[in-house]
């Protein structure tokens, strides 16, 4: 079998496993036995839930609210709407103070033992103000439901299962806040299951545990129906400044897990979050994962306890591979005792000098670093700006931008190895160009310049003349070696990403005399373990392309791809076919990146967002329409000039940035009542109730000579009042006040701004047009505003 035509076949078959490993299972029917989870019989309750959207102090909410309880009573649960105030100070903004009053629902499934901890389904009910949130999370609550129908099908579990629906988790976790720090039947609870989603479709990821999770794990590994999770995940979202309703209960020191699913973008906090846009695979294969690990543990005698956090991943099908930190040098050593054998056996037939490992090294540091540059200079080449926002573009066109990323990055992985045969400096320009070429789309873009110049400072080395495969191929494992090393040194729970390729190919290097054997089976064996690995990485690579914009990651990726496709994609000394795969793979993923670029992606399915504002400042007697200056359009235009006023560049303190405004005329909305006193301890007590029927109150508050925020509707609170400077505390509710203690410094004066929310336009002005099909509101879009300031001394 000839290498090229091996390359292709290993190609092809890793792909080939990497999609049939992403696949979705069945959605299984209403039929379905009752003590299987159905995702059919579970998206009735999405359904009830996602009509329209029902975020935190709607009446939408408590419509959704009402008709939970019924669902829960009807299986028997005995629900309690339990009330009460969330309060939240994020971890990256300590001038800010999220707060609400909140209805979680919670129902209970006695077990045999009443008194041991109890195992609980955790998902929220409300959803964001533009979205009916079908994915997020009324996908969620329909799982933990439909898990607990079906966990009462198979008997009396040995201990009480907890259903926990949660309020205002879109608002801050401010029902997850309350029920872990403030509600007793929190203290009953011993493991915590979570579901959410950042999306609407894709593999379910088990992206979160608890810490010490040795025991949670093993028993995840030894009941997970064909998992996707790993310790891989868990490090990056801890690392990521993202949270979800399990971060309350992991600060309580509950155990936990936390799944979801992150594929198709487009629809997170998206109008399009419908049931009809809900994959029923997605919501089945979250159902099946969630019911293994409720089943098992709430059948159990016993919990999983604490033990030493353990690295692991998925394989394929049911099978996870785990083990304790300290393997990973047991790993890593079989792999050096491998590739030294290999080195020696390869030397038998044939020396090749050291400074063919030394090319080898550069040429997989060389496809790492210009594979950055290069998809940087494609990313920039979309269009596209960076953020959520900006970034719609492309996840209105997911697919192809995927197929474009991995062809543009094996493309010059092939490339890389495919020149090692003859060794030509021109190669080293590639990265170089593309790297500074991703300055030219107005915005320096610092990750190119640098990837490009390192990439082509070490091309020049490497390709300045031909290297062996087997010294090139040794060189490449050895780097692989040494990063594995780091990475167990510094990122353990990471190290396994390259350290089982890199034991697989070790392997393959050892059985082939480092690829100089040659015939059928020597090249056959190092398809099948190439096609392997790739077929397993590509698993990850979808999550890091599903998970966030940062292109440098795939230089992990083609790493670790190198290792194990370098033998079949460096061809034989002062041969060229190995460059066309990766010409032919480069120039088609540019080919694709130019069509994206082009496209307009904007249909009914797809639309683009826009928001439009009505604002009254009460102090001055003005008012305005605005929108977002990247949120501008045909549309928003004629919304903007509806009164005829001319549509300027303004900027307003009640905004986050300067808008697109026109002056409109004023309407009449009440004010929030604000009052100041003092508290029975000395301390000052702002009290603030909304205007009728605005759900939003943000509170801006100023001392004059500094101070403390010391509590939010009764819950203690801790906030720095610096003097002069202003912070805010944000609350919603469905129509009830708000009292703010303040500890001052001394006397002086605080003056507070006000800014007043309703879901709704105002009446007596141009009403809003009919959006075209393929534009749809966004957040708080087509809501009204009232802004003002009070001052008050002591």
């Amino acid at each position: 079998m000839g290498r090229y035509l091996a390359l292709l076949i290993a190609l092809m078959l890793g792909s080939w496993i990497a999609f049939n490993e992403q696949l979705l299972p069945e959605s299984r029917p209403v039929g379905a036995p009752a003590s299987e989870f159905s995702a059919e019989r579970a998206f009735a309750d999405v359904t009830l839930m996602a009509a329209a959207p029902h975020p935190t102090g709607s009446p939408a909410n408590a419509r959704v609210r009402d008709a939970l309880v019924g669902r829960m009573a009807k299986l028997g649960l005995s629900p309690q709407v339990r009330p009460g105030v969330g309060v939240q100070t994020p971890r990256r903004a300590t001038d800010r103070i999220y707060a609400g009053a909140v209805e979680n629902i919670v129902g209970v499934l006695p077990g045999r033992d009443r008194s041991a901890p109890a195992v609980a389904l955790m998902a929220h009910y409300d959803s964001v103000p533009a979205s009916p949130g079908a994915a997020d999370d009324a996908m969620g609550v329909a799982v933990a439901l439909e898990t607990v129908r079906a966990i009462k099908a198979r008997g009396t579990p040995a201990r009480d299962v907890m259903v926990v629906i949660t309020d205002g988790e879109e608002a801050g976790l401010l029902g997850a806040n309350h029920f872990f720090r403030r509600d007793p039947l929190a203290k009953r609870i011993g493991l915590v299951i979570n579901a959410e989603a950042r999306g609407s479709s894709g593999r379910v990821n088990m992206f979160q545990t608890s810490a010490q999770n040795g025991e949670l794990v093993r028993m995840f590994a030894r009941t997970a129906r064909a998992p996707s999770s790993s310790s891989l995940s868990v490090l990056i979202y801890e690392k990521m400044p993202n949270d979800t309703d399990l971060t309350e209960s992991l600060r309580a020191g509950i155990a936990g897990l936390n799944y979801a699913i992150i594929g198709r973008q487009f629809d997170y906090h998206s109008p399009t979050s419908t049931p009809a846009n809900l994959e029923r695979g997605s919501l089945q294969d979250m159902g099946t994962q969630v019911l293994a690990a409720t089943a098992e543990t709430a059948f159990a005698a016993q919990l999983p306890g604490r033990a030493p956090t353990v690295v692991y991943s998925n394989l394929f099908g049911d099978v996870v591979i785990a083990y304790p930190v300290w393997f990973g040098w047991v790993i890593l050593l079989a792999a050096a005792v491998l590739l030294a054998f290999a080195v020696r056996w390869a030397r038998h037939s044939g020396e090749f000098p050291a400074s063919d490992i030394v090319r080898g090294m550069g040429a997989l540091a060389f496809a790492g670093g210009g594979t950055v540059a290069v998809l940087e200079f494609a990313r920039r080449l979309t269009g596209a700006g960076f953020g959520f926002i900006e970034q719609r573009f492309l996840l209105a066109q997911s697919a192809p931008w995927e197929w474009a990323i991995m062809m543009l990055s094996l493309g010059f992985l092939m490339l890389a190895a495919g020149d090692m045969a003859r060794g030509r400096r021109w190669m080293a320009a590639i990265p170089l160009v593309l790297g500074l070429a991703a300055s030219a789309f107005g915005e320096i873009d610092w990750i190119g310049i640098v990837a490009g110049v390192v990439a082509g400072a070490i091309g020049a080395f490497v390709y300045s003349r031909p290297a062996s495969r087997k010294g090139a191929w040794a060189g490449a494992l050895i780097l692989g070696l040494i990063l594995a090393a780091i990475l167990q040194i510094v990122a353990p729970g990471a190290a396994y990403v390259i350290a089982w390729p890199l034991l697989v190919a070790a392997t393959g290097a050892a059985a082939t005399a480092l690829s100089a054997r040659r015939g059928i089976l020597p090249i056959g064996l190092l398809v099948v373990l190439a096609a392997a690995t790739l077929g397993w990485q590509g698993g990850i690579s979808h999550f890091a392309y599903e998970g966030m914009d940062l292109m440098p990651l795939f230089a992990i990726q083609m790493i670790t791809a190198g290792l194990v496709l370098w033998p079949l994609a460096q061809p034989d000394t002062g041969a060229q076919k190995g460059l066309v795969i990766g010409g032919l793979l480069l120039a088609g993923g540019l080919a694709m990146t130019l069509i994206i670029r082009a496209e307009d992606p904007w249909t009914p399915r797809y639309p683009q967002v826009s928001y439009v504002g009505y604002h009254v400042d009460q102090d001055t007697g003005r008012a305005w329409r605005y929108s977002p200056p990247t949120m501008g359009g045909p549309w928003t235009d004629a919304v903007l000039r509806a009164e005829g006023g001319p549509v300027e560049r303004l900027s307003h303190w009640a905004w986050r940035q300067p808008m697109l405004a026109a002056s409109a005329p004023p309407v009449a909305e009440a004010p929030p009542s604000l009052e100041l006193g003092r508290a029975p301890d000395g301390s000052l007590l702002l009290s603030a109730a909304p205007p009728s029927g605005a759900r939003t109150l943000e509170l801006r508050l100023r001392s004059s000579v500094g101070g403390q925020v010391t509590r939010v509707a009764g819950v203690p609170a801790e906030m720095a009042l610096p003097p002069g400077q202003w912070v805010r505390v944000y609350w919603l509710s469905a129509g009830t006040g708000v009292d703010i203690g303040v500890r001052p410094a001394g006397a002086g004066r605080l003056d507070v701004r006000y800014v007043a929310g309703f879901d709704r336009w105002p009446a007596g002005v141009a009403p809003l047009p009919a959006r075209p099909a393929d534009l749809m509101p966004w957040d708080s879009s087509d809501s009204t505003f009232v802004s003002g300031t009070r001052s008050f001394t002591w």
